[in-house]
């Protein structure tokens, strides 16, 4: 009796084969600057395809583990990863995940446009870093926050080097057991000590990261007044000066057991006049400070979650092209197409919208149009990563449901998108913030009313298919025109008092609704690019989007019609 073998899903080259990556690189750096980040998107997608691949599946099946005394009794805290985890480490510092935007010589290069490349490097290597982006993105904010208040700080250079013996990552320390994301709640006080430095002393109950060498954590000054923005951030090294010995008074009370992301040695900790370094004056309130960090954090949150979209997409595809069932391959099946056609188009829309977060970030790191597309990129593509990852264990059947095939890995580390750096209503009451500050949504109205005009003058006439038969591209426009004007109406309301009840309980809402249209128009403003340079399939994937998220139609006919020009 011979026994079948089904074909294991393969990967291709994750940077050629993507298009869609492609051409968004090549519209916001211009030729000559994706010419330039060729080399480095090309040597990070070999080692994704190779090494990085081995490392993700070693940390993996090796999760770290906690020892907090030597067999003498002497404390040493002592959290022990696998070799993949080290890998994985070493390949962010060379490859510069972190580094690149801080490094003088890639921003003589692409100007503001480092972030769109920082952002191609996360889009590659996140799916395959058995979640080291975690503290990638850590790393990132808290240079980010160093380098607006202590440039000059040690800890800064290491957060950037690209020498594997050099670099280092960091933790971030917020949340408390009895707070939460209500960090106004936060017990953890800070006293001065000797020699500039202070002394913290508190629980902090969600760690990530807890073998990097420093974290950023949140306390209240000695003196400060309640409520949240009068919290300050603080350095707080992990280990005295030798590296190895635990800091006085910090103790890691347990490693986490959590759903998803097993291989980030998550902990809670304690301190008990702990040295720390305050990043800015202590004596000022410190939580503006700390939304520097908050908001690179958020963003690479959607890098992840879009990153993860397309490599379970291509598993999909993969699968699909392999497997047969009723007498045929199941990638010919019509409504398995459709089903992979609309994963396809919802990857795409993350894609946009994460890319257009780190080109805003690049841009104006401080601006308000970035302070309204931070949540909404990060809650948009949270909740979308969930989803497609729920479609991808069920395009394989069982097979997506058992552990050793990797892929209800998918599942488990997309949910923690939605709720690491804020939850879908903790980021939704963020928006509502963001539309009573500076410029609220009027940026993003305008560009949905821009990209409604491209849909009927720049995109090409002759698509084709069910919806797009019907409407065609008129019923595009008119989709983003009808979806903008009830935005304009509702964003008025919310923003004349945001504490209003109503608003507050539409706020989910209201706030997926901007996401859902500010995705069309990015869409549609690629799309009309691409069609000028005879490509056809942006103008697919806006459309497609536009019609089901904003219209509501059914455009099941198109996605399998369209099937191959989608993937």
């Amino acid at each position: 009796m011979s026994r079948f073998v089904q074909d294991s899903p393969a990967l291709r080259d994750p940077y050629t084969s993507d298009w869609l990556l492609q051409g968004w690189l090549d519209r916001i750096l211009g030729p000559d600057g994706h010419a330039a980040a060729k080399g480095r998107l090309a040597a990070l997608s070999a080692d994704v395809l190779g090494p990085l691949r081995a490392a993700h599946h070693d940390a993996e099946t090796h999760p770290p583990t906690l020892t907090r005394f030597d067999p003498w009794g002497a404390r040493v805290e002592r959290v022990d990863v696998s070799a993949g985890w080290d890998t994985q480490r070493a390949a962010a510092a060379r490859h510069a995940v972190v580094a690149l935007p801080y490094q003088r010589d890639a921003r003589d290069t692409w100007g503001p446009g480092t972030r769109v490349v920082q952002h191609a490097l996360l889009h590659l290597w996140g799916p395959e870093s058995a979640t080291f982006s975690c503290p990638v993105a850590m790393a990132d904010g808290a240079a980010a926050l160093l380098a607006a208040a202590d440039p000059t700080s040690p800890w800064l250079a290491r957060l950037t080097s690209t020498d594997p013996a050099v670099a280092v990552t960091s933790g971030q320390w917020m949340t408390e057991s009895q707070g939460g994301s209500d960090i106004a709640g936060s017990t953890t006080a800070a006293r001065p000590g000797p020699d500039g430095t202070w002394l913290l002393t508190g629980d902090k109950w969600f760690c990530s990261a807890i073998d990097s060498a420093m974290a950023v954590a949140l306390a209240r000054p000695a003196g400060a007044g309640p409520g949240s923005r009068n919290l300050a951030p603080f350095l707080v090294p992990r280990y005295a000066a030798d590296g190895v010995t635990p800091a006085p008074g910090l103790q890691v009370l347990r490693l986490k057991d959590k759903l998803g992301t097993r291989a980030v040695p998550t902990g809670e900790v304690r301190l008990d006049d702990t040295p720390a370094i305050p990043i800015g004056d202590a004596g000022v309130p410190g939580l503006a400070r700390m939304m520097t960090l908050v908001v690179v954090t958020r963003l690479h949150n959607a890098a992840a979650a879009a990153g993860g979209m397309r490599r379970g997409l291509e598993y999909a595809l993969s699968h699909a092209a392999n497997r047969r069932v009723a007498g045929g391959v199941l990638a010919d099946n019509p409504l398995h197409r459709a089903t992979l056609g609309g994963l396809a188009v919802d990857a795409a829309g993350a894609h946009a919208l994460a890319a257009h977060a780190f080109t805003l970030l690049g841009e104006d790191p401080t601006g308000d149009e970035l302070r309204l597309v931070a949540p909404l990129a990060k809650l948009t593509t949270g909740r979308l990563a969930v989803a497609s990852a729920s479609e991808y264990l069920e395009a394989f059947g069982g097979a997506g449901y058992v552990e050793d095939t990797g892929i209800p890995r998918l599942l488990r580390d997309a949910q923690v998108l939605p709720i690491w750096e804020g939850t879908t209503n903790v980021l939704s009451v963020d928006v509502l913030r963001a539309l009573t500050t500076g410029a609220g949504a009027r940026p993003l109205l305008h560009r949905a009313e821009i990209a409604a005009d491209a849909a009927v003058t720049r995109l090409p006439s002759h698509l084709s298919g069910g919806a797009l038969s019907g409407a065609g591209l008129t019923g595009v426009a008119e989709a983003v025109i009808a979806a903008t004007r009830r935005l304009a109406a509702d964003v008025e309301t919310a923003a004349a008092d945001p504490r209003d009840s109503r608003v507050v309980a539409g706020a989910r809402e209201l706030a997926l609704r901007l996401g859902n249209t500010l995705t069309a128009a990015l869409l549609l403003e690629h799309a009309a690019w691409a069609a000028d340079r005879g490509d056809d399939r942006p103008a697919l994937l806006a459309s497609l989007w536009t019609l089901r998220r904003l219209g509501g139609a059914d455009v099941s006919a198109d996605l399998h019609t369209h099937f191959d020009q989608l993937i």
